[in-house]
């Protein structure tokens, strides 16, 4: 009878373990990540985006959501992470959400990057033409000549006006905008189009946000086969996009993205550093304080403090401007800058050199920055506090050798006249006397009798013997 109950209760545990094993494979609860990019693109954005996807490769998630929200970026930045996109075997799917976001600029590159495009009600997206080309003044290419923006069939401009010399008007027109600023809009338009022929988006449109700024709303998008959909929450968007299928790094995969498990990936000490070291106005003052460092300990050498501030800071402003767009104009200004105010505190030369120097550094910040966007030019307080110390530093370094001129010497024989010696012994003509903490030889006059421990006062030196005369008053 035991026997017996004890295969039933082995049959039991087997069978719900089958059971169970069953349900598990069936049930395989899909992952999806979130991401959150707020602000504009710039080299902390790119690496917390970048290691996201890595990570999400490696554990084998079935979906990345970027939630953006951007005013555009850097260049080099967005294409870091657009390649990213495209060898990831993760699909990426790029959400503007919530209400009232946009996808400027470098945005609407990575939108037409991502395998999916999504965006919320009350959004828009465009606006890519690229700014600051190369430090020209205006980053469009401006027409100089009446040119119809809808003569795209014929782009010899046989149009109206133009039947009597067909061939010879383009010719003559001077072309529209600089060399440069020609060359990096049709890159852009070269690089947008490419990825609107990989994903099968809107290529006109991407042409036309970047030639001529345009943009749309999310409603106009869809429409225009800009973006795949509409969403109003991430639930809605994980519902719509699942069974989709999309090539993610060369293979056609299937998203499974229904009852997800979602997952948001909080920004980590890495990218929080970056932020804070990539920002324009710290790399900035981290290049003044570690200027300013090694000349404190040039001044004064030995304590050590200036020296290893010094190199820290200067190299961690080394690392921000060289992830950052950098004028190398304006950096060399900067440095003239920083060079004339140091030859100020240790050449003084009335201010000639320090108004300079601050003057150089002034310009210098101002242009630093080689680009349009807000986010990464340098704040004009900032520049003015900086400029400030600077010119503190320079009041102070010039009072000071002022007052080291009016001074009276502080060390050798020079510092000894008009100071006061103690006799050592009585004596009438030549003899002895203590001036600070040594003992020398004295000459008085002939007929002044000097006596043990009373004062005199130095008033002149010869090789090593000191001519003292007596005090006016017995109370010194």
């Amino acid at each position: 009878m035991q026997s017996k109950l004890r295969v039933a209760v082995a049959l039991a545990l087997a069978g719900g373990v089958l059971v169970l094993a069953d349900n598990g494979g069936d049930a395989t609860t899909p992952e999806v990540r979130v991401v959150e990019l707020e602000g504009a693109i710039g080299p902390a954005s790119a690496d917390y985006f970048m290691r996201a996807l890595a990570q999400g490769g490696e554990d084998g998630i079935d979906l990345l959501v970027l939630r953006l929200d951007t005013p555009g970026g850097l260049d080099k930045s967005m294409r870091d992470m657009i390649k990213a996109i495209l060898a990831s075997p993760v699909p990426v799917a790029t959400y503007v959400a919530p209400n009232g976001s946009r996808a400027a600029s470098a945005g609407t590159y990575i939108m037409y990057a991502s395998h999916i495009a999504a965006m919320a009600p009350a959004t828009n997206i465009g606006s890519s033409t690229p700014v600051n080309l190369g430090g020209e003044g205006s980053p469009l290419p401006i027409p100089t000549a009446p040119q119809p923006p809808t003569d795209e069939g014929d782009p010899g401009g046989d149009g109206s006006g133009g039947k009597d010399e067909p061939d010879a008007e383009p010719k003559d027109k001077p072309a529209s905008g600089s060399a440069m600023s020609r060359k990096v809009v049709n890159d852009a338009v070269s690089y947008i189009k490419g990825l609107a022929e990989l994903r099968g988006r809107n290529a006109d449109w991407a042409e036309a946000t970047v030639r001529d700024a345009a943009n749309l709303t999310a409603s106009e998008a869809l429409e225009m086969n800009v973006i795949d959909l509409v969403a109003e929450s991430l639930t809605a968007l994980l519902e719509a996009v699942d069974g989709r299928t999309v090539n993610a790094g060369g293979v056609d995969v299937t998203i499974s993205s229904k009852n997800a498990h979602i997952e948001f990936i909080a920004p980590d000490w890495r990218y929080e550093l970056l932020g804070i070291l990539t920002d324009p106005n710290v790399a900035l003052i981290l290049l003044m304080i570690g200027f300013y460092g090694l000349v404190l300990e040039f001044y004064s050498p030995g304590i050590g403090v200036g020296a290893v501030t010094g190199i820290i800071c200067l190299l961690l402003g080394a690392f921000a401007l060289q992830m950052l767009p950098i004028n190398y104009a304006g950096l060399a200004l900067i440095i003239v800058g920083i060079a004339l105010l140091v030859t100020e505190a240790f050449s003084p030369s009335f201010g000639v050199f320090g108004v300079g120097g601050v003057i150089a550094f002034v310009v210098g910040a101002i242009i630093l920055m080689d680009t349009d966007l807000p986010a990464y030019q340098i704040s004009k307080p900032v520049i003015a506090g900086v400029a400030a110390v600077s010119v503190g530093i320079m009041v102070f370094v010039l009072g000071a050798a002022v007052r080291a001129r009016r001074a009276k010497s502080a060390s050798g024989k020079e510092s000894m006249l008009g100071g006061r010696a103690e006799v050592v012994e009585d004596f009438q003509g030549k003899g002895r006397v203590r001036a600070f903490g040594e003992v020398w030889q004295a000459e008085g006059d002939p007929g002044v009798e000097f006596e043990k421990d009373s004062r005199v006062t130095i008033t002149e030196f010869d090789g090593l013997t000191v001519r003292v005369e007596a005090n006016q008053s017995e109370g010194d």
